[in-house]
């Protein structure tokens, strides 16, 4: 099987994995959530990079309209919040080879702070077309006295910072415990 096939089955099956995390119920109150496939998603994003992680976010959108979890007001809002927002999350790839790299020259401290930059940048990132779906979409649903832009700044905030903290305490265990799974087989040195 080719190297840029295999890439492709890995994404097809970690938005698959991320995709059953997300039937696990985490929810903070009524309107706030750690999505437990978020972890899933930053790992494959820094063990294979930017274009592979943006794909496989785009598919773990497509299955959350498939397996039916998704909340669509309007065609244009479920384009934006599942589509675009979970194909953000593949960003936490910009830093796959300075992952690598660090992992492969020892650099555990380093490799910490990737693991946080790229969890943040990757979460972060989803969260900004959450909130941008929100105020246009969700925006109607705001409490009385609470604008559209602080309603959706305040609920896609607390779930972001749920979900980046959850996402970098996950991965952190995973470099302490199995961090090969960080650097795909053929580029692994010392593993």
């Amino acid at each position: 099987m080719s190297k840029n096939l295999s890439v492709w089955i890995e994404a097809t099956i970690i938005a698959a994995l991320a995709t059953a995390l997300s039937f696990i119920p985490l929810n903070i109150g009524p309107s706030f959530s750690i999505t437990v496939g978020q972890p899933v998603l930053v790992l494959y994003a820094l063990r294979r990079g930017l274009k592979p992680g943006l794909a496989a976010g785009f598919l773990w959108g497509v299955l959350h309209i498939l397996v039916g979890t998704a909340y669509i007001l309007t065609p244009l809002q479920g384009f934006i919040e599942y589509f675009v927002a979970f194909g953000f999350t593949g960003f936490a790839g910009l830093w796959a080879n300075k992952m690598r790299a660090d992992l492969n020259n020892n650099d555990a401290k380093h490799s910490v702070l990737v693991i946080i930059l790229a969890s943040l940048v990757g979460t972060f990132a989803r969260y900004f077309w959450h909130t941008i779906a929100g105020y246009y979409f969700w925006g109607q649903f705001a409490p009385e006295g609470w604008s559209p832009w602080f309603y959706s700044i305040t609920m896609n905030s607390i779930s972001a910072l749920a979900t980046g903290t959850f996402t970098i305490v996950v991965l952190l265990i995973v470099l302490r415990t199995t961090p090969q799974l960080f650097i795909p087989k053929n580029n692994r040195q010392g593993y």
